[in-house]
């Protein structure tokens, strides 16, 4: 005899499943409510799960019967009586396994006693919310109405996260939602709470639709799909309809901080009373190439070969624009941080995220160029660690501790120049490559007697260097030729 994978507690049907996603969603709200910004101590949490085991309890009822809802709420006091006398280490585990296990023995007939506290945790904790996907596809493929909203689901879903990040690194867009008086709400928003409920909802959503995992499965029958059946979720949202419709509130979307950075980026037009042109171009460079990778993802999955979308006539010529204005946004990003290291100077990280913007816009003109000629995947992939290598081979013939230094030195305020003051610790913490720009430092800040010290044991440590033969390098030679130039101190001269 053969028993089924997965033992549900109520009839599985739509309606059932859409009645349980709002008792979820409000659960997530009674979570939010009692534990978001609380403290770990106190009564909240215990307090929520014991809600969240008696709603599940009473939702999945169908399978339960007197004896086993006498023998649960037993668990369930029993479980509760530690952390109500203390919430600790010790009383908080005890309280949750014995909770599942209330929950199981009430609606779980099938389970062996002893195994109950296992069956439990591991279909509620550690299966059960990876379930939510799957369950929501389902629910959505059971509804002919919802086929309707998944055409727009992606165009909203993305054009708000975009919304959502223009505002972040743009002030002039942040300041216009503050004009509309959404500065308030938004402000109560945060990353944080929607991470919070993002990961609650799939915690939750196994309690309220239980199913649980039998010893042994049926075979898997075999479906036919007619020439009847409907197209799947997957095509449908990622469809013709869809992709147009996403494509051109994207282009609008970016269409407006590509005009915005011309104005005032590029063309320095007067700002908005409160927003400073250092702030307009400091804010944001490198959520803007976030923006721009999220962009660059969902091309390639709107232009994919095995997409019917891509035959649209609509689709190249948008795709082509958006992926102009994706360029554009990236050379401003350059621009903005270009700016952002003439006011606070160079260093490792923003040389490395200058070569990364680069990269990223190559890796743009290399999705068009796949497009117009019709290459595979894997040459899309090719190109651009091709890039890559060449880029991390490049850098390797760079003595970026020199650059670095040099340029910092070289655009300082002790220079004459609009950066700011030399950061003599900095300066020195890239090591002996950093001298020839040390020795120039020195002559703009001869006062800076510390810069002498500091300079000596940088020679020394590179004249140990270049005495053991194992530590020979082309650049260490050219240094040391520097060095036997230059061997006393600009200050000292």
């Amino acid at each position: 005899m053969t028993a089924s994978a997965e033992l549900t507690a109520t009839p599985a049907t739509s309606d059932s499943r859409w009645l349980k996603f709002a008792i979820a969603l409000g659960l997530v709200g009674l979570a939010d409510a009692l534990l978001y910004g609380a403290g770990s101590g106190g009564l909240a949490l215990p307090l929520f799960i014991a809600m969240l085991a008696a709603t599940s309890i009473l939702v999945n009822v169908a399978l339960t019967s007197r004896p086993r809802l006498i023998g649960a709420a037993i668990l369930f006091v029993a479980g509760l009586a530690p952390v109500v006398e203390q919430l600790g280490l010790l009383s908080f585990p005890i309280m949750v396994v014995m909770i599942l296990s209330a929950v199981a023995f009430a609606t779980h007939p099938t389970a062996r006693r002893v195994w109950l506290p296992l069956t439990a945790v591991r279909d509620l904790l550690l299966i059960g919310p990876f379930r939510l996907v799957p369950d929501m596809i389902m629910m959505l493929r059971e509804h002919s109405l919802t086929r309707a909203l998944l055409i727009w689901s992606i165009p909203l879903t993305l054009g708000g996260v975009f919304a959502v990040l223009f505002a972040i690194a743009n002030p002039v867009i942040a300041h216009w939602l503050d004009a509309l008086g959404t500065g308030s709400s938004a402000s109560e928003l945060s990353v944080a709470r929607a991470l919070f409920w993002l990961l609650a909802l799939p915690m939750i959503w196994p309690f309220v639709h239980l199913r649980w995992r039998q010893r042994s499965k049926p075979p898997r029958p075999i479906v036919d799909r007619g020439p009847d059946q409907p197209p799947s979720i997957l095509a449908t949202v990622l469809g013709p309809a869809t992709v147009i419709r996403s494509l051109i509130l994207f282009n609008i979307l970016f269409a407006i901080q590509t005009v915005l950075d011309g104005v005032y980026l590029w063309g320095h037009a007067a700002l908005p009373n409160g927003v400073t042109h250092a702030e307009y171009a400091h804010r944001g460079a490198y959520v803007l190439i976030g923006t721009a990778l999220l962009a660059a993802a969902f091309v390639i999955v709107a232009d994919r070969a095995d997409n019917s979308a891509a035959g649209s006539p609509l689709i190249r010529p948008l795709i082509y624009l958006w992926v102009a204005q994706n360029v554009m946004l990236v050379v401003s990003s350059i621009q903005r941080l270009n700016m952002y290291i003439e006011t606070y100077a160079l260093t490792y990280w923003r040389v490395a995220a200058l070569i990364w913007m680069i990269l990223v816009a190559i890796g743009l003109v290399f999705i068009v160029l796949r497009t117009i000629l019709d290459k595979p995947m894997a040459w899309l992939i090719r190109v651009n660690l091709l890039a890559l290598s060449t880029a991390l081979y490049v850098c390797t013939f760079v003595n970026l501790d020199a650059a670095i230094a040099g340029y910092n030195v070289a655009h300082s305020r002790q220079a004459g120049q609009s950066g700011p003051s030399i950061d003599c610790d900095y300066l020195v913490s890239l090591g002996p490559e950093a001298l020839p720009a040390l020795d120039r430092a020195i002559r703009l800040m001869p006062v800076e007697r510390l810069l002498a010290s500091d300079r000596d044991r940088l020679v020394r440590e590179q004249q140990s260097r270049m005495a053991d033969w194992r530590s020979w390098s082309f650049r260490g030679w050219r240094l040391q030729r520097y060095l036997d130039t230059h061997s006393t101190s600009p200050n000292l001269n």
